[in-house]
C-alpha cells in the first residue's frame, strides 16, 4: 500500500491556486452563536445605505436572503449589479464564479465581495484552464480543431469563459443552452459535414440539451475525461463525435436517482417530478418537467393547488418553496439531504464580518478578474446576450 502526498489546507488558511476558490478567510469572524447577528447585519447594511448592493442567489441559506436587496440565479444576479452602477460595493451572497461574473459586468469604480472565498464551485473546479487548453490542442492534433466551437455553462470560471472568448465560443446559461448550441453549430455550418462542439464544464446539461431538445442522439456524443490522456477517446471517436462533453457534473443535481423517481411514482400517483437539466440524463427522462431554477420557481408559482411536486435541485430553495407555497404538496427528490455544501459557506458571521469590514472602510475578500481575462470572458458573455431568446434569464 503506498500513500499520495496530497496538497490538502484546512479551510481559512492558504490558497489553492489549482482550484476556482480560494480558502483564505484574512480577520476574525464574529460567533455563530452570537444573538446579535442579525441586529449587527442590519446596522451595517443601514450604515453603508446606496453604497452597497447585496446579491442572494436562490441556493443560499435563509439566514443570508433576509439581507438580499434581489434574488436570482447567478447571472440575473451579476446583471442586477450591473444595473446599479451608484452601488460602490457589490457582496455577492453566491460562490467565486458568480461573484467573477458581476465584477467583469460592473464598472471599474465597483468593488465585489465574495464573503467566504471558501464559497467555490465543485463543477466549476472540475474544467482547470491548462486542461481546457490541453484538449484544445488535442483536437488540434486529431485535426478537427477548425470545427469545433467551445462553449461554456455559465458555472465556470472567469478564465474559461476567457478562453471561449478568444476561441470563437460562447457563454451559455441553463434557460438559453439550447440558443447557445444552434448558434455554434451555425458558426460552422459552411463547413463539409458540420460542426461540433466541445461543452464544459457539465456533461450532463450538454447531453440534455443536444439529445432531448435538439435531435442528438447519445451515439452523437462522446465525453472528455481530462484525467485521461487524449480524453480517454482515440482520434476516430474525435472525429465521428458532434458532441465533445467535459466529464463534469454537479455535486448536488448528480445526488439525484431514477429509483428514486420510480418509487415516489408507485408510492404517489400523482406526483409530478420536476428537475434542473444538471441532473443525469436517466434523471431527466424519468422527469414531468424540466427546466432552470427560475423556470422551477415560475412552475411551481403557477401551478394550481392541491397539486403535488417532487423537485430535483437544491435543498435551500426546495424548502423555500414549500414554506411560500403551503397550499401545495412540495417534496424533495431525494431521501437524503442535499444541501449545495461551498454554497452553504456564505453564512451569518461571514456577512455580517464583510459588511462591517465595509463600515469601516476596509475591502475584504475582493474579487478582481484581470484585464486581460475580463476583456476576453466579456467577448463570450456579450456573444451570449447577442443571441435571441432566452439570453438574459439564467
Amino acid at each position: 500500500m503506498t500513500t499520495v502526498d496530497l496538497p490538502l489546507l484546512p479551510l481559512g488558511r492558504g490558497t489553492d491556486l489549482g482550484a476556482e476558490r480560494g480558502v483564505e478567510c484574512p480577520g476574525d469572524l464574529p460567533a455563530a452563536s452570537d444573538p446579535a447577528l442579525v441586529e449587527r447585519a442590519r446596522a451595517a447594511k443601514e450604515a453603508l445605505g446606496d453604497k452597497v448592493f447585496v446579491l442572494g442567489h436562490h441556493y443560499q441559506r435563509d439566514e443570508v436572503i433576509q439581507f438580499a436587496d434581489v434574488t436570482g440565479d447567478s447571472f440575473k444576479l451579476a446583471r442586477d449589479a450591473a444595473g446599479r452602477p451608484e452601488a460602490e460595493y457589490i457582496v455577492f451572497c453566491g460562490v467565486h464564479f458568480m461573484a467573477e461574473s458581476a465584477d467583469i459586468l460592473t464598472g471599474p469604480h465597483q468593488k465585489v465581495v465574495l464573503p467566504d472565498l471558501a464559497a467555490g464551485c465543485s463543477m466549476a473546479d472540475m474544467a482547470v484552464l491548462t486542461q481546457v487548453e490541453d484538449a484544445w490542442d488535442a483536437l488540434a492534433e486529431a485535426g478537427v480543431q477548425d470545427a469545433v466551437v467551445p462553449v461554456t455553462y455559465m458555472n465556470s470560471s472567469a478564465d474559461i469563459k476567457a478562453f471561449c472568448g478568444r476561441n470563437g465560443g460562447v457563454v451559455c446559461t441553463s434557460s438559453n443552452a439550447e440558443v447557445a448550441l444552434e448558434w455554434a453549430f451555425d458558426q460552422k455550418a459552411h463547413l463539409e459535414g458540420g460542426g461540433k462542439i466541445l461543452f464544459f464544464p457539465d456533461q450532463h446539461l450538454g447531453r440534455n440539451t443536444a439529445v432531448l431538445k435538439m435531435g442528438y442522439t447519445l451515439d452523437d456524443c462522446v465525453v472528455w475525461d481530462p484525467q485521461k490522456p487524449n480524453g480517454g477517446l482515440t482520434v476516430e471517436q474525435l472525429r465521428d463525435a458532434t458532441m465533445i462533453l467535459w466529464k463534469g457534473h454537479c455535486s448536488v443535481h448528480g445526488r439525484f436517482t431514477p429509483q428514486v423517481v420510480d418509487k415516489l411514482r408507485a408510492t404517489i400517483p400523482d406526483i409530478q417530478i420536476l428537475v434542473h437539466p444538471e441532473c443525469t440524463h436517466e434523471v431527466v427522462l424519468k422527469a414531468d418537467l424540466v427546466g432552470s431554477t427560475e423556470f422551477i420557481i415560475k412552475t411551481i408559482d403557477a401551478a394550481p393547488a392541491g397539486s403535488t411536486w417532487a423537485i430535483g435541485t437544491e435543498l435551500n430553495l426546495v424548502k423555500r418553496l414549500a414554506n411560500a407555497h403551503p397550499d401545495k404538496n412540495i417534496v424533495f427528490l431525494e431521501k437524503n439531504v442535499c444541501y449545495c455544501s461551498t454554497m452553504n459557506r456564505i453564512d451569518l458571521p461571514h456577512l455580517v464580518w464583510a459588511l462591517e469590514s465595509l463600515v469601516n472602510g476596509i475591502v475584504v475578500n475582493q474579487i478582481d478578474v484581470d484585464d486581460d481575462t475580463e476583456r476576453d470572458a466579456l467577448v463570450a458573455l456579450q456573444r451570449m446576450l447577442d443571441l435571441p431568446g432566452k439570453s438574459h434569464r439564467d
